[in-house]
């Protein structure tokens, strides 16, 4: 049983959310504002999943001050479907987003994933460098030419699995499998949305699309690595 924040104002919403992750054997708590969720986020609390606008503000503010002190998993809820909504939350630091109306299984399926992440563990203390990226595995922290860059716990993984397979393409489906943890793999557009975040974070040439197929880890171009052709 794990314990899970609903941070949800629509009560008919909420107690559907309630309902369901009761049957799935959790633990749950609801708050309907920031302030009560930022009360009710105890360490005990292991997975959060957070609406996007509260009656007292945004969720990701709320997210953004969270990421100051804890790395809780949060997956946000919310009717706001465009692209860019999604970019922004995934920066921010959620761990996935998943859109209103929800299919009940679909969503239980990503609570799963990310509980099972989150009973890993941390990562044997390591260090991966390539084509001006350097990851430490151990404070799960990245640069890039030099200089730190802030990454989601996804990119993170999204990052790193690439960089440890350069020459290798993945399908979405198995970086959905590999980083996030499905099973089966939901119609989503979390890899692309986190992608396109790689890219802007780093440079977007690092991440190239493969058409068809999928992505691949691409040496950005400099004096050490040449330039090569475009495949997307």
């Amino acid at each position: 049983m794990s314990r899970i924040l609903v941070v949800e104002d629509d009560v008919a919403i909420a107690t559907s959310l309630r309902e369901l992750l009761v049957r799935d054997g959790h633990d749950v708590t609801v708050a309907k504002t920031i302030a009560e969720a930022h009360q009710a986020l105890t360490p005990e609390i292991e997975l959060v999943l957070l609406d996007w606008m509260l009656p007292d503000g945004q969720g990701v503010d709320a997210l953004r001050a969270w990421r100051k002190h804890t790395d809780v998993p949060v997956i946000v809820v919310t009717a706001r479907a465009d692209l860019v909504d999604r970019v922004v939350g995934l920066e921010i630091g959620a761990d996935d987003y998943v859109t209103k109306p929800f299919e009940g299984r679909e969503l239980t399926a990503r609570i799963k994933a990310r509980l099972r992440g989150r009973a890993k563990g941390p990562e044997a203390p390591e260090t991966l460098s390539r084509d001006g990226v350097t990851i430490d595995l151990g404070a799960r922290e990245v640069q890039f030419r030099g200089a730190r860059v802030d990454l989601t716990r996804m990119e993170f993984g999204l990052l790193r699995l690439l960089m440890e397979n350069p020459t290798r393409v993945f399908t979405r489906d198995e970086l959905l499998n590999r980083v996030w943890g499905y099973e089966r793999a939901p119609t989503t557009r979390t890899v692309d949305a986190h992608v396109l975040a790689l890219r802007t974070k780093l440079d977007p040439s690092l991440i190239v699309s493969v058409r068809g197929i999928g992505y691949r880890f691409r040496p950005a171009p400099g004096p050490e690595t040449p330039a090569r052709g475009r495949e997307d």
